[in-house]
Formats: C-alpha cells, sequence, structure tokens
C-alpha cells in the first residue's frame, strides 16, 4: 500500500494554478465588498456622504474595486430579479426624498427596486410608513451581459386611502457591475453609484 501511493502520480500542475488562482479571486472578492461595505455602514444610505468628499471618494474607489472583480461576470440574468433594498447611493433625487420626509410629517422607510427579468419590469419604491408609498414602474431590457436599458412608464403617490398619479420621466441605462447572492453594486448612465442587498421580502404594488 505504502508504495502505492509513492508511485501515485503528483496532481497536474495546471490544476493547482486554477485551484490556487479560484481561491485568490474568491478572497480578493470577499476582501473589497468587506471594505466597500465598512465604508457605507455609517452613511445614512448616501447623505452623509453628500457632505464628505474624501468619503464619497473612498467609496466609489471600493465600487471601482468591485467592478474589476465582476468585470467578466453576467449579471443581467435571472438572479438580478428580486427585491432589492438600497444601502448607499449618490442619486440625488433620492436622497433629497429621504432627506426631506419629514416636512410631510412622514419619514423615509425602506427605499427598493424590485426588478423582474423576464417580465421587463422594475418598479423603484420609497416607502412611507406605515401606509405611504411612491413608487415609478418602468419597463426594462437587457442590452449587454451587464448593462440594462429602462424607460419609465408611470409614476404614483399613494397613501392609505388616495392616490395621485405621476406623468413617467425618462429614460436610461444602468449597469451591474458587480453582483453576488448578497449585494448588487450598480452605475448609471448619469454617472450615478448604487449600492443594494437582497431584501428578506418580496415587494408588491
Amino acid at each position: 500500500m505504502a508504495l502505492a501511493l509513492l508511485a501515485s502520480p503528483p496532481p497536474p500542475l495546471g490544476g493547482v494554478r486554477r485551484s490556487f488562482g479560484t481561491k485568490c479571486s474568491l478572497f480578493a472578492a470577499q476582501r473589497a465588498k468587506r471594505n466597500l461595505m465598512d465604508l457605507i455602514s455609517d452613511q445614512d444610505r448616501g447623505l452623509r456622504t453628500q457632505k464628505d468628499a474624501v468619503k464619497r471618494d473612498a467609496i466609489v474607489n471600493a465600487i471601482e474595486a468591485m467592478a474589476v472583480i465582476g468585470g467578466s461576470s453576467v449579471t443581467t440574468g435571472d438572479s438580478l430579479s428580486a427585491t432589492w433594498r438600497l444601502l448607499w447611493t449618490t442619486e440625488k433625487e433620492q436622497l433629497f426624498i429621504i432627506e426631506k420626509a419629514g416636512l410631510f410629517g412622514t419619514r423615509a422607510g425602506e427605499v427598493l427596486q424590485v426588478i423582474d427579468v423576464r417580465k421587463g419590469t422594475l418598479n423603484n419604491v420609497i416607502t412611507f410608513p406605515p401606509d405611504g408609498v411612491f413608487f415609478v414602474r418602468s419597463d426594462i431590457d437587457i442590452s449587454s451581459p451587464q448593462r440594462v436599458n429602462f424607460k419609465f412608464t408611470s409614476a404614483v403617490l399613494r397613501g392609505s386611502n388616495w392616490e395621485i398619479p405621476l406623468p413617467p420621466f425618462g429614460q436610461g441605462w444602468f449597469e451591474n457591475v458587480y453582483m453576488d447572492g448578497d449585494i448588487r453594486v450598480a452605475k448609471d448612465i448619469r454617472g450615478d453609484y448604487l449600492v443594494v442587498d437582497r431584501a428578506p421580502f418580496n415587494w408588491k404594488e
């Protein structure tokens, strides 16, 4: 038995290299993800970042590092379909609504993107507990392994027993530069950035 073990050929060098490379890639992704999450953890979804250019640059650099790691991945498949919850953004309109909700006697709750790739739909949602919600419906189409085109189709501001329809207002694209089982990182046509995680619930109108 000992002779048989000694005579066994060593594993192919190429296989060892591939395994080592995969482990290194996973380690790099985990480290970059941890760095990004640490940077945004105290930024109040981006409100504080608006007044801190140094922190913003650090977060954007962390996002670009994630984009390098996710550069060859497909991020527009069925796994994109989910209720995504806002962790951080530079998108001024969303941040304005979140910040100014108190002027209307309420507060901003969950801020969501609800995507269904097969149906070609995306809802941008801002909730105002307990009963209020503002959402914008969009049609989407996949244009590349990471890019999604969207076109707004309608918008609604809704309370417990009332609803105000609003006109649609634009179109564009965003790219999911990184996505895994927990988070998604995107940048869009206007140069804005978005970090979201998979919500533990499914939002429906």
